[in-house]
């Protein structure tokens, strides 16, 4: 009877230590994700500006001295990413392969134009600096229009602000969110033992003596979580990384590091303080209060 009742109170204590381990891991790595976010929102940010191209339409007329030297020109220039000479003959390719069908055999001939498609650097796309880079490049005489995407342009740098404070907003929320999650976590799995905290009290056992056992294995418990969403941590970024790797999260080490080193840290700092909390709220109880 006596060994049974021993083997149930192991498996609850069990039972109480893995529903910890696992809330402190899934709340980490949702936190391990938003500062992700918050690492990374000027990198994504700068990803999408540099998807806008603009497109220098060239006269007929323009010499293939002309051509070269403009491609040469713009690709050396500080707001240029990459600029891509794109002949009549490709643009009427990809068209025909974009619309389905061979526009030139109803047409016959060519109506588009040779083009140098220029993607900007990301510190450049903005609707003032994008006009004052075309009125430059229109200017040249052998240059016949200079087109990019303007309300694009505008609406990528309003989202842009928009979305980066909305990620900062979210972040401070549910840090919030999951500091109280984790400490409900520790604070169930004390109550539990509220009759012990009181019995060892009642005997002469001093507040930090009874605390330190407590606060050391959720201390325990909060890096073996911790770990737990770093490893889940590097297997999200690893999935990332592999289906959009213009992103380039591995490029800065550095910063990887950090976020898994505040992970940890965090993990063991959030049940540090919640324990202590705990084990305090239990010691200032009296021994009818235990029973509520």
């Amino acid at each position: 009877m006596g060994q049974s009742f021993e083997q149930y109170q192991k498996r609850k204590l069990i039972s109480s230590y893995f529903s910890v381990v696992l809330s402190i891991a899934l709340v980490l790595f949702l936190l391990g994700i938003l500062g992700l976010l918050v690492l990374n929102t000027k990198k994504m940010a700068d990803h999408f500006k540099e998807q806008i191209t603009i497109s220098v339409f060239l006269k007929e007329s323009a010499k293939e001295v002309e051509i070269d030297q403009l491609q040469k020109g713009l690709a050396m220039a500080e707001y240029t990413k990459k600029a891509t000479y794109v002949s009549k003959e490709e643009a009427a390719e990809k068209h025909a392969e974009e619309i389905g069908e061979n526009f030139m055999e109803f047409l016959g001939y060519n109506p588009l134009k040779n083009s140098i498609d220029v993607n900007l650097n990301a510190d450049f796309v903005s609707p003032e600096k994008i006009t004052e880079i075309a009125e430059e490049i229109a200017a040249k005489s052998y240059v016949d229009e200079v087109s990019y995407d303007e309300p694009l342009v505008g609406l990528l740098n309003d989202n842009v602000k928009k979305i980066s404070l909305w990620i900062l907003v979210a972040s401070g929320i549910f840090t919030f969110i999951a500091v109280l999650l984790i400490n409900s976590s520790i604070r169930l799995s004390i109550y539990s033992k509220r009759f012990i905290i009181k019995t060892m009290q009642m005997v002469g056992a001093t507040k930090t003596f009874i605390r330190r056992p407590f606060i050391w294995t959720n201390v325990k418990l909060g890096m073996l979580g911790a770990f737990i969403a770093m490893l889940a941590l590097a297997g999200a970024l690893y999935y990332i990384n592999l289906n959009f790797p213009d992103l380039g999260l591995f490029k800065d080490p550095t910063i990887l590091i950090l976020l898994f080193f505040a992970v940890f840290v965090l993990g063991i700092l959030i049940s540090l303080i919640s324990t202590y909390f705990a084990t305090q709220r239990f010691l200032n109880l009296r021994t009818d209060e235990l029973y509520y």
